[in-house]
């Protein structure tokens, strides 16, 4: 609310903190939040599209091979797992942090959830170096070559989700995360979760029948 000071002059509402605060138009904010949406469920459109194919792919292989051997898997992949899940919880755990004004705990949530990002990563460097260590490459059987193959594709994708957590990480320890780019949040936590999803799908594949 307006009020007038001795000297005749107006004082609105005192400016928002830096980086944090408002400003811009709300309807081109809304404007760009929804293209941004509709750009990233097209993402998740084509990469559902890639796992789907590399599903298809190894049923196919899987339903007409008759040298198709299940391939021992290291246990290591169960601890990346609980990894990966952990650090979508830690996500969310941000998320409403922020919602509640509460923005040096959405710092500390947000950087743990990329810590545990990049340790899920280096996990599975360390899944491939053990199978390597097996003497289990790609060209070893149908089954050790779909296990590559699918866990790899899968990799690429976490690589693309964590440079996305890294770049909001870096915009909130800066102070620079304004509301304009909060839709940035939103959209690396849904394409997070999505991936989680597909880890859980591919772990059930590989697991129940390969």
């Amino acid at each position: 609310m307006r009020s007038a000071l001795p000297s005749g002059v107006i004082q609105g509402p005192p400016p928002p903190p830096e980086g944090w605060g408002g400003g811009g138009n709300p309807e081109g904010r809304g404007a760009d939040r929804q293209a941004s949406f509709i750009a990233l469920f097209l993402l998740l459109a084509a990469t559902g599209m890639v796992f789907a194919a590399l599903s298809v792919a190894f049923w196919m292989r899987h339903g007409t091979s008759d040298d198709w051997i299940a391939m021992r898997k290291p246990p290591l992949l169960w601890v990346n797992t609980v990894v990966l899940l952990a650090s979508s919880v830690v996500l969310d755990r941000g998320r409403v942090a922020l919602k509640s004004g509460r923005r040096d705990a959405f710092n500390r949530w947000w950087t743990a959830a990329t810590a545990l990002g990049i340790a899920f990563l280096a996990g599975q460097a360390v899944v491939w170096h053990q199978l390597a260590n097996a003497r289990i490459f790609i060209a070893s059987s149908p089954s050790s070559s779909f296990f590559y193959l699918l866990t790899a594709a899968h990799a690429v994708h976490v690589v693309g989700g964590v440079a996305a957590l890294i770049y909001v990480d870096v915009q909130a320890l800066r102070l620079r995360l304004g509301p304009a780019k909060r839709t940035m949040i939103d959209i690396a936590a849904v394409f997070w979760h999505f991936l989680d999803g597909v880890w859980l799908y591919l772990m059930v594949l590989l697991y129940v029948w390969g």
